[in-house]
């Protein structure tokens, strides 16, 4: 009969696997699931008998365990042979922080949470010991050979032997279990993994998170910094050294990395991190034949088929955001905190440079989406960068903006194009099949399609655009940051491009109502209002701008979007005013069409003063016949009925 069955979560199996080691070494004997149970026999029967035939359980507690169902069946059957505890024969240990519920709380448990592992082992022993004699310990341990037993397992929470992280654990990373849980996944199928996505989006903390997180699995983690092709090689090159390999001290670097190559291909527990990676090209040199161990790659770089399974990894879910700006900043405003993640579209390099500065300056949230409403350029450039991150989201973005515009000209015209959008679902065909109505030389790549799409691959190399079938999307703070990088004058070039691309794509037509042009409609919508928003601001294309607000607005009352009909034709009515003068046959439109969304809104008066002003101006400027004066006198007689 085994001394102790030990109950554990398979999360825990490390403490598990050492919580059974210090009893084997001290002269017990054991029952362990990792060690004991064989291939293909039934798991229900032996747990069966591992929590009835032995002596003693030791429940191994963490939330993991507690939240488990089948673990409470272990303990509880424990328990009913001892409800008063005198005989020891449960033994709970806990290992993490957890609330203890229901009966757990009633018995006295061995607590080596925060211990070094010397003291965890006395404690652990001392709560073995107690009131009962020492055993004599067994020869031949670990035990039988018949055994799984691995060699002596680390304490859990020490770092592996070698071990070069430059990084501490972020104390503040929140949410991202689903993507750990892929990350896990990708790695043990055998393949390297590449984490990809957006300067800032955290690819390096997921790496970093994940890491320390698996830590106790690897006996060497070796970070490699991979931006540029002299570090890389220098770091992969420095593992020669721990490893104590005969080529250590080559002169010539590429003797050294072959050396550190062969062994990573002969030796299994290791974890090679390549950081910031420009491309397969770079790291393929690097890496080893067979799967002997993990290759985790953190790229911008989205195209990495073929060498490695790529993770995309996009800004953070709205409750992650949330959660993460209150934990670190101690700050309990959830209605603010989700209108500041909103405001700096979830990214996560943005929402610590915001916790950083909430930090240090002793404001709230509110305080802070108030600087950034108004503040935007400095904060996002200057404010303070994260811990163990050398950039702000500004500056994290430059070098990548730099290289596009080296390499693709079209490239760096097109994200200034898609800066004056909406963010979102930006039409292929929006601008392929108005190309004339951009400026050279991004009229004619998007002309011809292979050079536009080198101008997206482009940017997409660098992941400052994402590519959906037939679409296109641009992080907003990669648009502020893009804006906010242009000169004056480039402003209002491409605000002007972007309000007259919109007007010429935007359906128009007398009939408001005409449904077929709806999807067109909604789709362009939010493109529209954002065009025409930076065209007002910069007073360029007035006319374009005003046409296309018009036609927008004609949309919005067609759905019965009445209250923001009225704002669209509103900001019409003031760019016709100021392009035209207030007695334009323009302005009358204008005038005409904001009189009918008053009418449907009820206020009647309203619609009225507008009809009136109208059919002044078409009399004046078309004449009594005209068509558009009888349209608005019909108007003004309606309100008569």
């Amino acid at each position: 009969m085994r001394r102790f069955f030990i109950s554990y979560n398979s999360a825990d199996r490390q403490w598990a696997e050492w919580i059974a080691w210090q009893l084997e070494e001290a002269g017990y004997t054991t029952l362990l699931q990792a060690w004991d149970f064989r291939p293909g026999s039934n798991f229900v029967l032996e747990m069966q008998r591992g929590a009835t035939e032995a002596e003693r359980t030791i429940a191994v507690l963490s939330p993991n365990y507690l939240g488990a169902r089948f673990t409470q069946a272990e303990w509880a059957a424990a328990f009913a042979k001892d409800p008063t505890g005198g005989k020891g024969t449960l033994l709970p240990v806990r290992v993490h922080e957890c609330d203890l519920e229901g009966l757990l709380p009633q018995i006295i448990y061995v607590d080596l949470v925060g211990l070094d592992e010397s003291a965890a082992r006395d404690a652990l022993l001392a709560g073995v010991h107690r009131g009962r004699a020492k055993p004599t310990a067994p020869p031949g341990f670990p035990g039988a050979a018949q055994r799984s037993v691995p060699q002596r397992p680390r304490f859990p929470g020490a770092l592996p032997p070698i071990w070069n992280v430059p990084h501490l654990r972020n104390p503040n990373f929140t949410g991202r279990e689903s993507l750990l849980t892929q990350l896990r996944a990708a790695l043990t199928s055998g393949e390297p993994a590449a984490i990809t996505g957006l300067g800032g989006v955290g690819k390096t903390q997921l790496a970093l998170e994940y890491a320390y997180r698996h830590a106790e699995e690897y006996e060497v983690v070796w970070w490699v910094r991979a931006e540029e092709g002299a570090t890389l090689a220098a770091d992969y090159a420095g593992l020669a050294g721990p490893l104590d390999l005969e080529q250590k001290d080559q002169p010539d670097q590429q003797v050294v990395v072959a050396a550190v190559r062969r062994w990573l291909g002969q030796n299994v527990g290791w974890l090679l991190v390549f950081d910031n990676a420009p491309g397969p090209r770079a790291v393929r040199p690097y890496l080893s034949q067979g799967a002997t161990g993990h290759v985790l790659v953190t790229s911008r770089n989205l195209v990495w088929r073929g060498v490695a399974s790529p993770l995309t990894v996009q800004v953070m879910e709205r409750p992650e955001s949330v959660a993460f700006l209150l934990k670190r900043t101690g700050r309990a405003d959830e209605k603010t905190a989700d209108a500041l993640a909103e405001a700096l579209g979830d990214l996560p390099l943005a929402l610590e440079q915001a916790g950083a500065y909430v930090e240090a300056s002793g404001g709230t949230l509110s305080g802070y989406l108030e600087l950034f409403r108004q503040h935007h350029r400095e904060l996002l450039r200057r404010g303070k960068p994260p811990t163990d991150y050398p950039h702000t989201v500004a500056t994290t973005w430059e070098l990548s903006f730099q290289q596009v515009k080296q390499t693709s000209s079209a490239g760096a015209d097109l994200l200034n194009l898609c800066a004056f959008l909406a963010p979102d679902d930006i039409p292929r065909d929006l601008l392929t099949e108005r190309a004339a109505h951009l400026p050279q030389p991004l009229a004619e790549a998007v002309a011809n399609p292979l050079a536009f799409n080198e101008a997206v691959v482009a940017l997409r190399r660098y992941s400052l655009m994402e590519v959906a079938g037939d679409a296109f999307s641009v992080h907003q703070l990669v648009q502020i940051v893009a804006r906010d990088r242009l000169g004056e004058k480039a402003r209002r070039t491409w605000a002007q491009a972007a309000a007259q691309l919109l007007g010429s794509a935007f359906p128009s037509g007398n009939d408001p109502e005409n449904v077929r042009s709806w999807p067109q409609c909604s789709r362009l919508l939010p493109h529209a209002l954002a065009a025409a928003g930076y065209a007002e601001t910069l007073e360029v294309a007035s006319e374009a701008t005003g046409r296309l607000l018009n036609q927008a607005g004609a949309y919005l009352w067609g759905r019965a979007e009445f209250a923001e009909a009225r704002g669209a034709f509103q900001r019409a009515l003031r760019i016709d005013e100021a392009a035209f003068g207030p007695h334009h046959p323009q302005v009358a439109t204008g005038v005409n069409n904001l009189g009918s969304v008053l009418q449907d809104l009820g206020d009647l008066e309203g619609a009225r003063a507008h009809y009136e002003r109208a059919l002044r101006i078409c009399r004046e400027s078309l004449g009594e016949d005209h068509p558009r004066t009888v349209t608005v006198r019909s108007n003004l007689e309606s309100l008569q009925d």
